[in-house]
C-alpha cells in the first residue's frame, strides 16, 4: 500500500498530436470518437500550453515541474540531471511505477525513466534492457573517449542504414498495441499504480495499419508521400495541396488507431473495477505543422499548432466541462499528479496553485512584466541543433545554401495568453499575434500600434526568473547532443527523422 490516500494515476501522452485533429476539439473530425466519449467525463482544456515544441524538454518538464531552462534537458545537453522526477516521488510514496513508450528520448540514456520500477521502449533491434544500467554507462564512456568514439560511430552508421530502410519501406510498425498490453498487465498486478505511456503513432513517418489507412487515406501509398520534414523545410522538396491531403489522411489514420487502442485500455480499467479509482490525464507533448508558416513537422517554430496542445483530465475534483478561458501550462501536470496521488514531491514540492485539482489553481501572488502570472504560459525552444544538422545535410545534397539569419539557426521563446502571443527569436524579427481575430497567426503585429508589448515584457521577466542562458545570437553549434547516445537510440531517432 502507498503512504498516501491518493488515487491510481494513468498518464497518457499522445506524441505529436494536433488539437484540431481530435474529435474532442472539432465535432466535424471523425478521428477519435472514443476520446470524445472519455471527454464527457473529463475536464477539457482549450488553452493548454506546452513548454517547448518537442519531446525531450516537454517530458522533462512533465516529470519535474520545471521549465526547460531550469531542468536543462535540451538539445545542447540531452540529459535530465540533478532533478527528482515525478516517478521517484511516487515510488517513494509506495506507488508501483511504470513507463511504456517507443519514443527514443524517453530512455535511461536521457534519465527520463528515473524512478520507474518498470520501463520498456519497445525498440525493434535491441531490447530496452540493453539500453540501461551498465551498458548505457559504457556507451557514454566510449563516446567520451576519442579513440573509442570511431568504433561507436561505425556502429551507429550501420544501425542507421537498417532503420532508414525500414522507415522508407513502410516498416517500423506501431508499438501501441504492445504498450497497451504491457500497461494492462502492469495495472492488474498493482494495488496502487502510476502508469505513464507515450503513444508515438502520430509522429513521422506515417505508416498506419491498413484498416485505418483505408478509412482515412484510401488509395494512398505511404511510401510515396514526403515523410521527411527536413527535405521540405530546406526547400529541396515541394508538397502540393493533393499531397498535403494525403499526408493529413495518413496522420488522421494514425490518430484513429491510437483512439481504438486507448479505448481498449480504458475499457479494461472499467471492466476490472479500476476506473473510478484512477486519475486519468491525457495530453499531447506538442503538435505538428503541415505547411503552415512554410514548415513541416515540429521544428524551427513555436506556433500554436505546435504548442497549444490538447489536455483532458478525469478526477472527482475536476468538474467535467470545457474550459476555453484558463491558461494551463503542461508544467502544472506535475503538481496535479502529485496532488491526485496525495504526495508532496521529493524534488519540486507540490504547489497547490499549480494543481488543477485545487480551487486556488493559477492564483499566483505576483505579475510578470505587468501581466498576471496566472494568465500567461511560456514556451522555450533552445537551439535545434539535431534538426539543423540534418536540415543542412538535405540542403547541401540539393545544392541549396541555407540563410544563417533565419529561424533555422534561432533560439526562440514565447509568452501566450488565450488572447495574444509574443514570439522572440534570436536571428529574425519578433512576431506578435491576436489569437482571437487571427488564430492562424498570419498577421504579425510586432512593431505596430496593435502589438501586445506587455507580453514581450512578460517573456523577458520569465526568462530572468528561470535564469535562462539566452544567447545574443544562437550559433547552431552541435555541442555534445549525440556524443553520449547509444547506437539503438540513435537508430530510433533516425527512424523518426531527427538524424540521418
Amino acid at each position: 500500500m502507498t503512504d498516501t490516500d491518493g488515487s491510481n494515476v494513468l498518464f497518457v501522452v499522445l506524441d505529436t498530436v494536433r488539437k484540431d485533429r481530435l474529435s474532442v476539439y472539432d465535432d466535424d473530425v471523425a478521428t477519435t470518437p472514443n476520446l470524445r466519449e472519455f471527454a464527457e467525463e473529463a475536464a477539457v482544456f482549450e488553452q493548454a500550453v506546452a513548454p517547448a515544441p518537442w519531446t525531450l524538454p516537454v517530458h522533462a518538464s512533465l516529470f519535474t515541474g520545471l521549465y526547460p531552462s531550469e531542468h536543462g534537458a535540451t538539445q545542447e545537453n540531452p540529459y535530465l540531471e540533478g532533478a527528482t522526477t515525478l516517478a521517484e516521488s511516487l515510488s517513494a510514496a509506495g506507488y508501483d511505477t511504470a513507463c511504456y513508450s517507443s519514443n527514443a528520448w524517453i530512455t535511461s540514456y536521457t534519465n527520463l525513466t528515473a524512478g520507474f520500477d518498470d520501463h520498456d521502449n519497445f525498440f525493434q533491434i535491441m531490447p530496452s534492457e540493453l539500453l540501461s544500467g551498465p551498458l548505457a554507462t559504457l556507451w557514454k564512456t566510449m563516446n567520451d573517449n576519442d579513440t573509442l568514439r570511431g568504433v561507436a560511430d561505425r556502429l551507429v552508421q550501420a544501425g542507421n542504414k537498417i532503420h532508414e530502410h525500414l522507415a522508407e519501406g513502410g516498416g517500423g510498425d506501431t508499438k501501441t498495441p504492445q504498450v497497451v498490453d504491457r500497461t494492462i498487465d502492469f495495472v492488474d498486478e498493482s494495488d496502487d499504480f502510476f502508469a505513464f505511456i507515450n503513444l508515438m503513432d502520430a509522429h513521422l513517418p506515417y505508416h498506419p495499419p491498413e484498416e485505418y489507412a483505408d478509412r482515412f487515406a484510401p488509395g494512398v501509398d505511404s511510401t510515396d508521400v514526403c515523410q521527411n520534414s527536413k527535405e521540405y523545410n530546406c526547400g529541396a522538396r515541394d508538397i502540393d495541396d493533393e499531397e498535403w491531403r494525403d499526408i493529413k489522411g495518413l496522420y488522421d489514420a494514425e490518430l484513429a488507431h491510437i483512439d481504438d487502442q486507448l479505448d481498449r485500455l480504458f475499457s479494461h480499467l472499467k471492466e476490472t473495477g479500476q476506473w473510478e479509482d484512477t486519475t486519468v490525464v491525457v495530453c499531447a507533448d506538442h503538435g505538428e505543422l503541415f505547411g503552415e508558416h512554410g514548415l513541416y513537422g515540429h521544428e524551427f517554430g513555436i506556433y500554436d499548432p505546435l504548442v497549444n496542445v490538447p489536455l483532458m483530465v478525469k478526477h472527482p475534483d475536476v468538474e467535467p466541462d470545457r474550459d476555453d478561458e484558463t491558461t494551463v501550462e503542461l508544467v502544472d501536470i506535475y503538481h496535479t499528479i502529485l496532488d491526485a496521488a496525495g504526495a508532496d514531491g521529493r524534488g519540486e514540492s507540490l504547489q497547490s496553485h499549480r494543481s488543477l485539482l485545487s480551487p486556488e489553481y493559477r492564483e499566483f501572488d505576483a505579475d510578470l512584466g505587468g501581466v498576471p502570472r496566472g494568465d500567461v504560459g511560456f514556451v522555450e525552444y533552445h537551439q535545434p541543433v539535431v534538426e539543423l544538422r540534418q536540415l543542412e545535410g538535405k540542403a547541401e545534397a540539393a545544392g541549396i545554401e541555407l540563410d544563417e539569419q533565419s529561424r533555422f539557426y534561432s533560439r526562440m521563446g514565447a509568452a501566450r495568453t488565450p488572447d495574444s502571443k509574443y514570439i522572440h527569436c534570436t536571428r529574425i524579427p519578433d512576431e506578435a499575434y491576436d489569437l482571437v481575430e487571427d488564430p492562424g497567426e498570419t498577421a504579425n503585429l510586432a512593431g505596430t500600434d496593435a502589438e501586445p508589448s506587455h507580453l514581450e515584457d512578460a517573456l523577458w521577466a520569465f526568462l530572468d526568473e528561470v535564469d535562462a542562458d539566452w544567447p545574443a545570437e544562437a550559433d547552431g553549434a552541435d555541442g555534445d547532443v549525440l556524443n553520449g547516445m547509444d547506437s539503438e537510440t540513435k537508430d530510433r531517432l533516425q527512424d523518426l527523422g531527427y538524424i540521418d
